[in-house]
């Protein structure tokens, strides 16, 4: 009889839980839909192809955000172009090298994990310090994408480890039995059985990268014309919002379809980086040795 009574509260206790989290995911998606549907009730009326190639005009009130668009699109190009192969070899490293609790490798994780805490605008007071003015950048798209690969690579490298050390040590083995160096097993097991979760670290780190807003106005500027090279100004979609909402009176419509723009490029990146990992997977997983 007890056993029945303790059998019968489990299942009270785990259908519960299930409710709980069920509640929860649904709370999520709701708030999610709730933002969506704020900013498209109030932006989509200002949406169009015009809005999108045109300059801006009246401090932003009108016109479109086509030099915004380009600068955001190059200063995250160069947060990439240097966040990625640095964290990836620093994933690399320690989830290869340096796996257990002794040598480098604990100091780089806490080093990390320290700099993964620090608030973005002490961020931007470095990258102003150091890339616009000890570096003579001055306010530039370079010296906004360089702060903000700075700001990245804590949650790149973190994910990616964690992506590389979730692949099964029996893959690493099989190849050293088979007498195969490291970089085969690394090339062509470990990196393509990582490939999702490398995916989900790098689309992580483009989210922070494109809703950064402090760290850019100290490094990359308000200028809101296009640049004519990375050693330009300029303004980000970021910054451009936060500046509509809340320096310009009658800007908020403007400021709605601003988001709306950069919500649909962090789908687009999502989705391409996305196709571009499990065409990759795929294409390894055709190559024979």
């Amino acid at each position: 009889m007890a056993k029945r009574g303790a059998a019968r509260f489990d299942r009270v206790i785990d259908t519960a839980l299930a409710l709980l989290a069920w509640l929860v995911a649904l709370l999520v998606v709701g708030m999610v839909g709730w933002i969506v549907a704020d900013l498209l009730r109030q932006g989509l009326p200002r949406l169009s192809w015009a809005f999108l190639v045109e300059l801006p005009g009246d401090a932003g009130r009108s016109g479109g955000i086509r030099p915004i668009l380009i600068s955001t699109l190059l200063i995250l190009g160069v947060c990439l172009a240097v966040s990625v192969p640095i964290g990836l070899a620093t994933a690399v490293f320690l989830a290869e090298f340096q796996r257990g609790h002794r040598g480098f490798g604990p100091l780089v994780r806490y080093s990390l994990d320290t700099l993964a805490g620090v608030p973005s605008i002490v961020f931007g007071l470095f990258g102003n310090a150091f890339f616009s003015i000890t570096l003579g950048l001055g306010f530039s798209i370079l010296a906004g994408g360089l702060t903000l690969a700075c700001m990245v690579l804590p949650l790149l490298i973190r994910s990616m480890e964690m992506a590389l050390r979730a692949v099964p040590a029996e893959h690493r083995l099989a190849t050293a039995a088979l007498g195969l160096p490291q970089r085969v097993s690394l090339l062509y097991i470990v990196l393509p059985a990582a490939a999702p979760g490398l995916a989900v670290g790098l689309v992580l780190g483009i989210g922070r990268a494109l809703a950064e807003t402090a760290a850019l106005l100290f490094t990359s500027g308000y200028v809101d014309r296009l640049p004519d090279s990375l050693l330009d100004s300029g303004r980000a979609l970021s910054v451009h919002i936060f500046d509509l909402a809340m320096n310009v009176p009658g800007g908020g419509s403007q400021a709605a379809a601003t988001a709306l723009v950069l919500v649909a490029l962090v789908l687009l990146i999502n989705a391409f980086t996305s196709w571009a990992a499990r065409r990759w997977l795929g294409s390894l997983h055709s190559t024979t040795f």
